[in-house]
Parts: structure tokens; sequence; C-alpha cells
């Protein structure tokens, strides 16, 4: 329960000399975002306390090349004190973090399965909120994760800046302000599930990012993913599988082309496709009483019944300083799941795939993600879930665009997250 403002919270810390310490975990391109924003200058009561990557020397390689001093160590609790005018400590041991007591926040920028659970376990266990920038995770195993929380008596959070977090902003305000939030999700300038790590491979050269992550941007596997998120944070559904994702040339134009009986039976999650401002989050709302009609049209929103909202920008890497303050000051999740999911994200061929091939996970050359209502992914067969693809072997052959099953594979290694996944599809 947050006791005052998360601003004026930092501004205590900040002034008492006691900032939130942060504990990084990544050294991709969201964790380089995260550092820029965390280093040089610092935000107001937040610091970057130590990093932590699997492979230390992409680490030192990372605050190098930002131009930031660095330290590489086994034990970091010595040294936090003074992470304000000191070097940035590192270390190839990410369960450190959790580890040493003068860390408050583990925010977590990777994007794996196996290895992102084990840092979330080990946050919990030791008390600590956990900021979790890991789509693949958090729509996969984001019901089990807030139980776990709970019971741990800290946060578990998605960030603000992604659009899960932009749209459960925007609903939160929307619900305090006594409208009925109906409809949200992204706004998406195109897709194509087809795209690969060849066909992306340029752009991700240019941005300096990893082909296989853009990749999972334009084939819609991400945006799956986030849909997910916002729906297991909501209890809203999607109409069909993928969502329908209608074509608009600017946001307001969506609440007329989704439909109505599906939004007020249990709330939709969706995107607008090609649609201005062509980046942040949308809400649909639902009024009917005559007199607040009456006065949101003459405040041009619209006749109504259906209204939009929208928040016409993400920024991660700035946002997520608001998400590890809210956590911190008061016990207060940006976006995280229910406990009881809604939907989650499946495989589907994104090719005619030959019996013997192994998948290469999220967005790569076998498949695309597709989001579902859980009651229809909760059947004796199973859809594969994409967050568990990578490495499964398969039993069959695959036509193009078919639904890929548990059935049709055989798994790797049973690991924590498949395990935990399974507990979770009993439900």
């Amino acid at each position: 329960m947050m006791l005052e403002p998360y601003d004026k919270y930092l501004d205590q810390r900040e002034k008492n000399g006691n900032p939130i310490q942060v504990g990084l975990v990544g050294a991709g391109n969201l964790a380089r975002m995260a550092i820029t924003q965390l280093k040089n200058p610092h935000p107001k009561g937040i610091r970057l306390a130590a990093l932590a990557n699997r492979t230390p020397s992409n680490a030192k390689r990372l605050l190098d090349d930002l131009g930031i001093e660095s330290v590489e160590t086994d034990k970091i609790d010595p040294l936090i004190s003074d992470s304000t005018r000191g070097p940035v400590v590192f270390s190839g041991d990410p369960g450190i973090l959790s580890r040493t007591e003068g860390i408050d926040v583990i925010l977590d920028t990777t994007g794996s399965v196996d290895f992102s659970l084990d840092i979330a376990l080990q946050a919990f266990d030791a008390g600590k909120h956990l900021v979790l920038a890991n789509a693949e995770l958090d729509s996969l195993l984001g019901p089990a994760l807030r139980k776990l929380a709970d019971k741990a008596g800290v946060v578990y959070t998605n960030i603000d800046g992604d659009e899960p977090g932009v749209a459960l902003n925007l609903i939160r305000y929307l619900s305090s302000i006594n409208l009925k939030p109906v409809a949200t999700g992204n706004l998406k300038g195109f897709i194509d599930p087809y795209r690969n790590p060849d066909t992306q491979a340029e752009f991700a050269k240019t941005h300096d990012q990893n082909p296989a992550i853009v990749t999972s941007f334009a084939d819609g596997t991400k945006l799956c993913m986030e849909a997910a998120i916002i729906a297991n944070a909501t209890g809203f559904k999607v109409a069909q599988p993928g969502m329908i994702g209608p074509e608009c040339n600017h946001v307001n134009e969506i609440a007329s082309l989704l439909p109505a009986e599906q939004m007020l039976k249990h709330g939709l999650v969706d995107y607008a496709l090609g649609a201005a401002p062509y980046t942040g989050a949308f809400v649909v709302v639902h009024e009917t009483n005559p007199e607040r009609m009456r006065y949101l049209e003459y405040l041009k929103m619209g006749q109504g019944p259906f209204y939009v909202f929208y928040t016409p920008y993400h920024l991660p890497h700035i946002q997520m300083m608001a998400t590890i303050g809210r956590a911190a000051a008061g016990q207060d999740a940006t976006v995280a799941s229910m406990t009881t999911p809604t939907c989650e994200v499946i495989c589907r061929a994104k090719k005619d795939l030959d019996a013997g091939e192994k998948l290469d996970g999220p967005g790569g050359f076998a498949c695309y993600g597709v989001i579902e209502n859980w009651q229809k992914a909760n059947c004796p067969d199973r859809g594969l879930p994409i967050s568990l693809c990578s490495g499964c072997k398969l039993k069959r052959s695959i036509r193009k665009d078919e639904t890929i099953h548990i059935s049709d594979v055989i798994t790797p290694i049973e690991s924590k997250a498949f395990e935990m996944w399974k507990c979770l599809s009993t439900i």
C-alpha cells in the first residue's frame, strides 16, 4: 500500500542519502538503455548498484562502451554504498544481486525464460522486488510469478514504458475517474509473420540490436506477448486468435472497429494497425449516461457510447524508473498478472517444417507467436507456448501457418519453467 507519492518518496531517499539500489541483469540493448538513464546523471533517489551478466566480458564491454568505470567482483556489499561516485560493480553471477543485502530491486532486462525464472525465484527468496522487462517470461508465467511474489511480500511488475505498462497506467487512471475500460492495446505499424533474422539483419545492425529480437517485433510475436501480459493483468480476452488488428488512419477510429458485444461482455485486448500517432497504447471506455455523454461530445470525444483515450508515446528506458520507484515506495506494481491466466501465446509455423526439425524460439526462422484465450489453449491437445519452443524437435511435418501442439514435439530436458507452466496449465 503506497503511503506517499513515489516522487516525494524518492525526494526523501535522495535527501537522506539512501537511494534505492538497483541490481541490473543483462548486457543487451535494453540494459544499455537502462544504464544510460541510471547514470550520468542518475535519477533522483535511485542508483545503479551493480550489473550482472552470464558472460561478464559482455557486461565489461557495455560499461566501457558507455564510458563508465567498472570493477568485476564476487562480493558487492562493501562497494554499493558509493555507487554514485565509484565504479559500477559487475559480476558473472546474477545470483549475487539477490544475495547482496543492500540491493532493493532486481531489474531483469534479459529475454530468456529459464535463466530469468531463476533470477525471479532468487529475488523472491531474498525479499527483493522484481522489475521484469522480459515479455517472454511474463507472458508465459505471469500468474505463477504473481502468486510467488505475493507469498514473499514483494512486488513483481512489468515496466512502465513498454506498452503493457503504458496501457495499465491509463486503465487505472480512467477507472479512478469513474470511466469503464472495455478494450485496450498497442499501436502497431505493420506485421509480417514470415519475417526472420535474415530479413531483419540490416535493420538490427543499423540499430545495434539482436536480429531475433527485431524479428519478434516484426512478426507479431512480441505484440502478442505484450497483449497476453495486459490480458492476464486485466482479465480481458481476445476476439479471435491473433487479435483483429483493424487498420486505422488514427487510433480514435478503433472503438468503432472492435466488436461491441465482446467489449461489453469480457473486455478485449487488441491493436490498431498503421494508426496515428503510431506509438503508445489506447484504452476504449464505455459510457451510457446521457448527461455524461453530452459533456464528452462537447469536449470533442465523439458521440459515444465508446470513447478512445490514448498515450502517444512509450519510452521504456525512461519510464521504467517510475516502475522502480513505485515498487520500492509502496509495493505498487505498474502491471502484474492476476493469479489466474486469461491468455497465452502459442506457436504457428512460419513455413512448412519437416519432422525432425528443431524449433529455434521466438524471433527465429521456424515459428511465430499467436495469442489465444486461455480456455481455447487449455484443451486436451494444447498449443505449444512460444516461450517454451526453443530446442523442441518436431515429431511430424507441420504446414505453414499450422498451430504447433505440445503433442507435435519432443521437448528438451524439462526445465523449471516447463514444469511451472504445466502446473499453471491445470487451472
